[in-house]
């Protein structure tokens, strides 16, 4: 469809490919090249148990996720893609006109543990094809949190959304920070994030000059197309994830995922790496690797010669995320990585649970160590309400992920920077932390159902 429908007033539910964070489609068209019969799953977590649906939530969510059935590409957006992302070649593009997802087969819902008020736990399992069932966790997340809105906490409305969200462009332009929305995963519903973008673009329109900031763009690929800005995003944990799983080698898949995305999508392009998915520290020791790996040679010689001509992965990509753990550490243990080694030092890319003041705060860190910033906000901007009949309360975002569990049948886990963001099977996640020799880290800001 090349426009949302309506319920009379407001769109709802999910009606694109394209309403999705960029990073799905990058990573679509990667495992579309390199692993295109692996078999996945993916499993939800609530990290707000507390905040449950009822019973027409669930009804709504099922009727919802079977609509994502009749999804097809429309040509307004296949020129799109072919336009603003030229780094999808038409294998991909020839491939996503065809696609169509299947839930009734890929998707398992449940509704548990209903108490006498009609309030339950919602279970969902996702499993099939992973370059098939890779598009389903954005708009489950998505939709989740709309059944959550639509019927449990209605104490809400849209009025003034579009003018906060202005206000916080205003005051992250006249600070000189560089920011994309990241907000679409835990958004309050789609009305929400139009009237964000809109806001957040008007914002960049009015705040121009010398040391004012950026609006890069938006990860939500339909936002960008209706706003007219640019779509954001490079590759998530799962990439990482899965194929750390499907070779069972947790030593080489963090470079193997650096190299395969530069064989899909060339040097430098989409080469913001993600660092954590098995803690940063490990992820560096890929990370100062020759892109190329040594050729077998019977002359050492040439081997290494080879090795000091190819430049290192540090080198090729344009930056780095982070996106666990405690910032301020992260910047200074980037830094030391870059000089210990006489890298010239790029972008970071922040995007955990960031606010005003945090990109502040975060920007001044990482301008001090040489460092570019630049901030993908989430949920602060698409999911920023208070009640209605109580201004002064917040009406509480839901903290939901899905996250792959198995890829080629072996289990699925990401380690991080913090233990609040371990996922997968204790057994697996115990076995890959010994493995690499993982250390835990712990910061104030390590409780995952309050932060924001």
């Amino acid at each position: 469809m090349a426009s949302p429908p309506s319920n009379g007033s407001h769109p709802e539910g999910v009606f694109s490919f394209l309403d999705t964070d960029l990073y799905k489609l990058t990573m679509q068209c990667a495992v579309l090249k390199f692993f295109p019969s692996i078999e996945v799953a993916y499993a939800f977590t609530n990290r707000t148990p507390s905040m449950r649906l009822n019973r027409a939530a669930f009804a709504w969510l099922e009727t919802q996720i079977a609509k994502l059935a009749d999804i097809t590409l429309s040509y307004r957006e296949l020129g799109f893609l072919r336009k603003h992302c030229p780094y999808f070649g038409d294998e991909y593009l020839g491939f996503l006109q065809n696609f169509r997802l299947r839930p009734r087969e890929q998707v398992r819902l449940r509704f548990e543990g209903v108490d006498e008020e009609g309030y339950g736990d919602l279970g969902i399992e996702v499993a099939g094809l992973w370059v098939e069932t890779i598009l389903y966790e954005i708009p489950l997340l998505a939709l989740t949190s709309e059944a959550f809105f639509r019927f449990v906490d209605t104490d809400w409305g849209y009025e003034g959304q579009e003018e906060k969200a202005y206000e916080k462009g205003v005051k992250l332009l006249k600070g000189g920070c560089s920011f994309s929305d990241f907000g679409t995963r835990r958004r309050r519903d789609f009305e929400t994030q139009r009237r964000v973008v809109r806001g957040l673009v008007r914002a960049s329109k009015d705040v121009s000059g010398p040391g004012t900031g950026t609006l890069s763009g938006t990860s939500n690929v339909y936002m960008a197309m209706e706003s007219g800005i640019n779509p954001i995003g490079t590759v998530a944990h799962e990439w990482y994830m899965g194929i750390a799983a499907i070779t069972d080698n947790y030593e080489t898949a963090n470079e193997q995922g650096l190299r395969f995305w530069m064989q899909c999508f060339g040097k430098g392009v989409l080469g913001v790496a993600l660092t954590d998915t098995f803690g940063t520290p490990n992820f560096f020791k890929a990370f100062k690797k020759p892109i190329q790996a040594r050729r077998r040679s019977s002359a050492a010689y040439d081997a290494a010669k080879e090795a000091v001509q190819q430049p290192s992965f540090a080198e090729v990509y344009t930056g780095i995320r982070q996106d666990s753990g405690d910032p301020k550490e992260y910047v200074k243990l980037a830094a030391e990585f870059y000089e210990a080694h006489g890298f010239p030092k790029r972008t970071i890319v922040f995007s955990d649970s960031l606010n005003v003041d945090l990109c502040f705060e975060y920007k001044k860190v990482a301008e001090q160590h040489g460092f570019v910033p630049s901030f993908g906000v989430g949920t602060f901007f698409t999911n920023d309400y208070t009640h209605k009949s109580s201004p002064e309360t917040k009406s509480k975002p839901l903290n939901i992920v899905i996250k792959l569990s198995k890829a080629g049948g072996q289990p699925a886990v990401k380690i991080s920077d913090n233990a609040g963001k371990n996922t997968g099977d204790a057994s697996a996640v115990k076995r890959v932390k010994d493995q690499l020799g993982y250390t835990e880290g712990g910061w104030e800001g390590v409780e995952e159902n309050s932060r924001w």
